[in-house]
């Protein structure tokens, strides 16, 4: 099964339904920067708690795992950091989900996204600005170089599509000049 059609097992889903979200993480920066392996696609949902049986019913149980709808609702509910996994069953294939709630950076980010076309299905984005910020934030609270190096093949493959200036604001906003720093350092 190739790549992109891994993806769409949940993208094509979220478009059928609606449903604003955009994709982040190793996926996006596979898509900005470099090829690296990824075990699943993580994406930030803006999903209203009306729709929850809708986005069960798309996910169904002989396919895939999908949390119950009361537990997407419980974390469509949190103001910050709302997770659940979607797991395809024949693949192994995992998506993390996060909720939107009232986090400043994915408000920004999901009005900032932007729309690919891969093979004929449409996907949404979070821009290289936002992944650029979330992989910093990763390196602060973990350590792990693998978000250094993503950051760095994005800046190598992306510069033309970075809004240097935005960036730079966001980046004070979240205290990551030092991360910022460590990056520029080995450029």
């Amino acid at each position: 099964m190739q790549l992109h059609d891994l993806f769409n097992l949940f993208i094509g889903r979220l478009n059928d339904l609606h449903v604003r979200y955009m994709i982040t993480g190793s996926v996006a920066s596979i898509i900005y920067g470099e090829p690296r392996l990824t075990h699943d696609i993580d994406m930030v949902i803006a999903i209203d708690i009306k729709d929850i049986d809708l986005f069960e019913k798309a996910f169904p149980l002989e396919d895939f795992y999908c949390p119950p709808a009361e537990v997407i609702r419980v974390e469509t509910a949190r103001q910050q950091r709302g997770h659940f996994n979607l797991i395809h069953h024949k693949t192994g294939f995992k998506a993390d989900v996060y909720t939107l709630g009232n986090d400043k950076l994915h408000l920004w980010a999901i009005e900032n996204r932007r729309k690919i076309e891969m093979d004929g299905e449409v996907f949404w984005l979070a821009s290289p600005e936002y992944v650029i910020i979330r992989k910093l934030e990763y390196f602060r609270e973990g350590g792990s170089e693998k978000h250094l190096k993503d950051i760095s093949g994005i800046l190598r493959n992306s510069s033309d599509q970075i809004d240097f200036k935005q960036l730079n604001e966001k980046i004070s906003e979240r205290s990551l000049e030092r991360e910022w720093l460590k990056i520029q350092e080995s450029q």
